[in-house]
């Protein structure tokens, strides 16, 4: 349910300041000195920059983007912040009806910041509080498969079937449900258009998938990665996604993705490619 309460100011928090282009290149600055935890929201803002009207979001600071920066969007994304800014935060995001579906970020801003949430937002549906983030900057430990490739915008609508598989597995809700699924088609042909959906087909099915969903010019990160329930145990996740890694750190940046602490299988195969891991994410799922 949306909250419609407006808090009382707090004595003693200042209030949040909305950024404007005029702030970007600091921003840029700021999230390129810590370029893999900050991939998805500079991503973002190097292609559409800061301006809430195209849709992409807001950025807020309490003072000075260097100390303390937050993004509203889809995800509320905390990037920066004392416990006093997070709370400065938390006020901003409750005058408003709510726009995210989730929060995601560092554990230990993540974290706080829905506790101050989570009273007038009512419970998570999931909270996922150890998310390692990897990274890789190397090529790959082990053989690369050499059957995945980009997705071809024919294949389309074989890759979508899978893509919607893995969708339901891992966020255990069906993104066909609010819109029929319009938003999640255009998100998934835009990866395609993009070059960066990726795949082996087997007799003309999805075995293998996975997409670097936020690319930056520093890093991309690899989501949605998916083995077909018939090719599982094959080696396919562990050869396919050190084919996807090696892709992004050829281009010159460093490959990332981030799992959840209790997917050791996951979390084996990504050591044996040569990630290791940088930083604790966490994700709480609210709708």
């Amino acid at each position: 349910m949306r909250s419609l309460l407006v808090p009382t100011r707090r004595a003693g928090y200042a209030p949040v300041r909305q950024l404007t282009n005029q702030d970007l290149a600091q921003v840029l600055r700021v999230l390129d000195a810590d370029p893999v935890v900050s991939c998805m929201i500079a991503a973002r803002l190097q292609e559409f920059g800061i301006d809430a009207r195209c849709g992409q979001g807001e950025l807020w600071t309490r003072d000075d983007p260097g100390t303390s920066l937050c993004f509203s969007g889809a995800n509320l994304v905390p990037l920066r912040g004392d416990r006093s800014a997070l709370r400065a935060f938390a006020d901003r995001a409750l005058r408003w009806p709510r726009v995210c579906s989730s929060l995601v970020g560092r554990k230990e801003l993540t974290l706080p910041l829905w506790e101050m949430l989570a009273e007038h937002w009512g419970p998570e549906r999931e909270l996922r509080a150890d998310q390692p983030l990897l990274a890789l900057a190397r090529p790959s430990l082990i053989r690369p498969d050499p059957q995945v490739r980009r997705v071809r915008p024919d294949e389309f609508d074989r890759y979508l079937v899978a893509a919607i598989a893995m969708f339901i597995a891992e966020v255990g809700v069906d993104p066909r449900t609010c819109d029929g699924g319009r938003g999640y088609r255009r998100r998934i042909q835009s990866l395609i258009e993009s070059g960066r959906a990726w795949a082996r087909f087997e007799d003309g099915e999805v075995v293998f998938k996975a997409e670097v969903g936020a690319l930056s010019q520093r890093t991309g990160q690899i989501q949605g990665v998916w083995v077909h329930p018939d090719h599982r145990g094959k080696g396919r996740g562990t050869a396919g996604t050190a084919a996807i890694a090696n892709a992004v750190v050829a281009s010159g940046r460093t490959a990332s993705l981030y799992v959840n602490d209790y997917n050791w299988i996951a979390r084996r195969i990504y050591s044996r490619i040569g990630f290791r891991q940088i930083a604790t994410f966490a994700t709480v799922l609210v709708d």
